[in-house]
């Protein structure tokens, strides 16, 4: 494959049936299918869901298998210096996230839990960017108080959702939050919230509640683990007051300006930025583009343009140089800086 075929490329939908309900938005803002059971899209994505061989894998606009592509040419879609710090991966996964209904208690296994008992590279610690939410929406993030291993098993044993959400720290949040969540740390997403998804590039989730979702978590709830191993993995202990200051971020679409929307705690696995076109040059590297206002363009150093509008998701090889950003705005996904 030559150089000519790493260039920007708008990529189709990719959303697919879920265990939780919802997907309406997403198809509106992304001319998919949408709803009643296709509550993600994976974008740009490289990741296949958990034991499978496929599903989750995005393709682009000629039905190749955007992973098939960077394989067969790594050093113009991700640079020397990125593939010299971590291979061909991509290093994130982005995705878009439309719950109808309140997403279970869960959690994710860290890289060293994953990488000893799963034998996989990375965990799963992830972010999420609310573009919408209903008024006084919440997010859980985290337990009120030190919890035991003991205690949660008999939780999960129970079915007791009302026991488990008790044990939650709730945040309020609006469209332009941003929270960070490690790996490890319980959480949950109350409906009808829309959110976009930066995380490690695997699909490890942990059930700790599974009832009114159509998924059975004694059998697919725990990575094929047990929950005996599986909460090995999960955080017991609350975050840190200096950890809750740095977790919670935002973005302002009003801004002039472009700017980053995390705090430095996510700088080892990811990075997104608010681009508001205003000319800002972006350097040159992988990256997905999601449009979020405006019908404009990106300029590529040697790539030429690209006319965006919104709901276009853009994936972005790094031999297509440095870019800007005009009479749009939207948001730029990429992997830790290499």
């Amino acid at each position: 494959m030559s150089n000519l075929a790493a260039v920007p490329m708008k990529l189709p939908s990719n959303q697919f049936d879920h265990f939780y309900k919802g997907g309406y938005r997403i198809g509106k803002l992304r001319k998919g299918p949408g709803g009643p059971m296709r509550p993600e899209e994976w974008i740009g994505s490289t990741t296949t869901r958990f034991g499978e061989q496929v599903n989750g894998l995005s393709k682009l606009a000629d039905g190749k298998l955007l992973k098939d592509v960077i394989n067969a040419a790594p050093a113009t879609w991700l640079g020397e210096k990125h593939l010299a710090k971590f291979g061909n991966s991509i290093e994130i996964l982005v995705k878009l996230l439309d719950p109808d209904q309140r997403l279970p208690v869960h959690y994710h296994p860290d890289q060293k839990f994953a990488a000893e008992k799963l034998h996989m590279n990375h965990g799963k610690t992830e972010a999420w960017i609310i573009l919408d939410a209903p008024a006084g929406a919440r997010v859980g993030l985290g337990f009120k108080k030190q919890m035991d291993k003991k205690s949660i098993a008999a939780l999960v044993e129970a079915h007791d959702s009302n026991g488990l959400l008790d044990s939650l720290v709730f945040i309020e949040v609006k469209a332009g939050d941003a929270i960070f969540v490690p790996a490890g740390v319980a959480h949950a997403i109350e409906a009808g919230i829309f959110v976009l998804e930066l995380q490690e590039p695997t699909d490890l989730s942990i059930l700790l509640e599974w009832d009114g979702f159509a998924v059975d978590g004694d059998k697919d709830g725990h990575l094929n683990l047990g929950y005996e191993s599986a909460l090995d993995a999960l955080r017991l202990s609350p975050l840190t007051s200096s950890e809750s200051d740095q977790v919670v971020s935002r973005f302002e679409s009003s801004a002039s300006k472009s700017h980053a929307i995390f705090k430095s705690i996510a700088d080892s696995f990811f990075r997104a930025d608010y681009l508001t076109g205003d000319d800002k040059k972006v350097e040159a590297g992988f990256g997905i583009f999601l449009c979020l206002s405006g019908n404009g363009e990106l300029s590529f150093e040697n790539s030429g343009k690209i006319a965006v509008e919104v709901g276009d998701a853009v994936v972005i090889p790094y031999a297509a140089g440095a870019f800007t950003v005009s009479n749009c705005a939207g948001i730029l996904s990429r992997p830790p800086a290499a």
